[in-house]
């Protein structure tokens, strides 16, 4: 299994999903963290070029939750296509949306540290924040 954990330096969990610039990508053998990758993100609202969404919204005036946005959630989920566990800090209620569609299960947590959060994901603590976490 491999958990993608969204981050600015590595360490740390990231509380914007669209503005960190890195996945913490966690391999996962038989319960045990077997090797960790961070890979540098291609999209999202810091990459330049990178497709952007913006002010997107649908016919409720609720953000990331246009055609565009979908787009751009999708391309998002793509760059992490290997994974199927996704933890964040937070994110809008669109993305959120998009990236459980994609098929990961997404996950979002007040826990600072990755290697905090990854372990009490594995031993089935790590509470997802959803309704504190979206907008």
């Amino acid at each position: 299994m491999k958990i993608a954990v969204v981050t600015v330096d590595g360490k740390t969990v990231s509380q914007h999903f669209g503005r960190s610039p890195y996945y913490s990508i966690i391999t996962v053998e038989n319960g045990q963290v077997k090797s960790q990758e961070l890979r540098e993100r291609r999209t999202g609202h810091f990459a330049p070029g990178g497709p952007q969404h913006g002010g997107d919204m649908n016919e409720t005036g609720r953000h990331g939750y246009g055609a565009a946005a979908r787009m751009s959630h999708a391309t998002m989920a793509q760059e992490i296509s290997d994974c199927q566990v996704l933890i964040a800090g937070g994110m809008g209620s669109g993305a959120y949306e998009n990236f459980k569609e994609a098929g990961l299960e997404v996950v979002l947590t007040d826990m600072q540290m990755i290697d905090d959060a990854v372990k009490a994901y594995l031993a089935g603590d790590l509470k997802n924040l959803v309704n504190e976490r979206t907008d």
